[in-house]
């Protein structure tokens, strides 16, 4: 058996997404190809081709692939399905706007944010917010499974997997891009954070979430929200951390002003280290927190503050 990772990339380098993908796809099968579908992309393939545990790289540099069109990406990759028993990427919106169209073209049922391999044709996967796990057996001949990266740990570097140019097909002219528009921030990536402070709809407003940023700033930390706080106009919609939003697993995630609604919950209890400041003795948050402080979050935010020195 051998499993196809679809990589996620800027064509310069790897998301760390598919490093996470890789060690689910290493538990599936002996054999690990990457893929990689760019415009002068060489920096994503040798980054990818230092992946341990990888021995080839499959690479489609085209024009065409450049913004990574999911029409034509999944185009390319259904050129090579056939030769893969399992056809893995991150469940990201890249990975989610790609797999669905592979997974249809082969009939075959995609199953969906895999957090644990049981077997190659065994997978697990949270259900309803995450208050069950579902185990899912698959007897298709091709699995096409987007993998929950916060349930693996990164696959590390040390390999020396060859790299292979494939021919690419042309463009499918279904879909033309037209911009992207990028946050721009000096605070560390949301997903790939390794602190995060957030907050929510008990912030009370957008001039409030200002209390937070030196919080962040001493922790070098990302600053996340509640969906609350994001509907209410408080921060921008990237910032959401949930079941709609970002699902994060930082060593450290503070929450700050969230109650814990199930759907945050599902989007971050898999941190390592949760601390909760709420005014609620009785909010949901502290079911998942590792250390809970109830007050009023403008008193202790300056205190923690002035504590971190």
């Amino acid at each position: 058996m051998t499993a196809l990772v679809i990589a996620e990339h800027d064509n310069a380098s790897l998301k760390g997404s598919t490093l996470n993908t890789v060690t689910a796809a290493i538990q599936c099968s002996s054999e690990i190809h990457v893929f990689i579908a760019g415009h002068h992309c060489s920096g994503a393939a040798q980054a990818a081709a230092q992946i341990a545990g990888v021995s080839k790289i499959l690479v489609a540099d085209a024009a065409q692939f450049s913004n990574g069109l999911a029409e034509n990406v999944a185009a390319q990759i259904l050129t090579h399905a056939s030769a893969y028993s399992h056809i893995l990427a991150p469940a990201t919106a890249y990975g989610k706007n790609i797999l669905p169209r592979v997974a249809a073209k082969l009939d075959v049922s995609q199953i969906s944010e895999i957090t644990k391999v049981d077997s190659p044709d065994t997978f697990e996967r949270p259900i309803y917010a995450g208050n069950a796990i579902a185990t899912v057996q698959s007897s298709d001949k091709t699995k096409v499974i987007t993998v929950r990266t916060t349930g693996f740990d990164a696959a590390t570097t040390g390999g020396n997997a060859t790299i292979e140019n494939v021919t690419a097909i042309a463009d499918a002219g279904q879909s033309a891009f037209v911009s992207r528009e990028v946050a721009k921030s000096d605070r560390p990536e949301l997903t790939a954070a390794k602190i995060i402070v957030s907050g929510g709809r008990g912030i009370g407003s957008a001039d409030n979430f200002k209390i937070l940023e030196p919080l962040a700033d001493k922790l070098g930390a990302a600053m996340g929200a509640s969906r609350a706080a994001v509907d209410a106009g408080f921060v921008p919609n990237d910032w959401q951390v949930g079941q709609t939003g970002k699902i994060v697993a930082p060593q450290l995630y503070i929450a700050i002003g969230i109650s814990g609604a199930i759907q945050h919950l599902a989007g971050m209890k898999d941190s390592k280290t949760i601390v909760a400041i709420n005014k609620d003795p009785e909010a949901p948050i502290f079911s998942v927190a590792d250390y809970g402080i109830v007050g009023d979050l403008f008193e202790l935010v300056p205190q923690l503050i002035a504590e971190l020195g």
